[in-house]
């Protein structure tokens, strides 16, 4: 980890609409922001309640963002506004096609405000079967040293 990485706390609320269905997803970890030139990263470790804790590395270009989680699932998705992405997802169940769509991706870093925000609006189908439509709102602020 960089030496100039600041010490955030992150929220992170997943979205997903599946025909009437709609189901929401929120996780609150601490976690460790830096900036390398045009480059930002978020990493934090995910702690679900039924499984392993997934390392999570979210990177921000001015082109596009990635997600990358090992540990208790294996993924990389790629979130590029009007551009499909494929991915493999790998799961204790199995292993799970992915392609992605992105509809919109907003960004706010630290540095314009004391609470960063990543917004991505996407569809994602799984196994070319099941598609749903995704929103994820990341926010991170700086941890105060009090």
């Amino acid at each position: 980890m960089p030496s100039h990485a600041k010490d955030v706390q992150v929220q992170l609320v997943t979205e997903i609409q599946d025909g009437d269905r709609k189901e929401t997803m929120k996780i609150q970890e601490p976690g460790q922001f830096f900036k390398r030139g045009d480059t930002q990263v978020l990493t934090f470790i995910e702690h679900p309640e039924d499984g392993e804790p997934v390392s999570t590395m979210v990177t921000i270009k001015p082109e596009h963002v990635s997600i990358k989680r090992s540990g208790g699932v294996e993924m990389r998705q790629v979130f590029q506004t009007s551009t499909e992405t494929e991915n493999l997802y790998h799961h204790t169940y199995g292993d799970f096609h992915m392609k992605t769509k992105t509809d919109k991706v907003e960004f706010r870093s630290l540095e314009e405000s004391t609470q960063g925000r990543l917004y991505v609006s996407y569809t994602m189908t799984l196994n070319h079967e099941v598609t749903q439509a995704h929103r994820l709102t990341l926010t991170f602020e700086e941890e105060s040293d009090s």
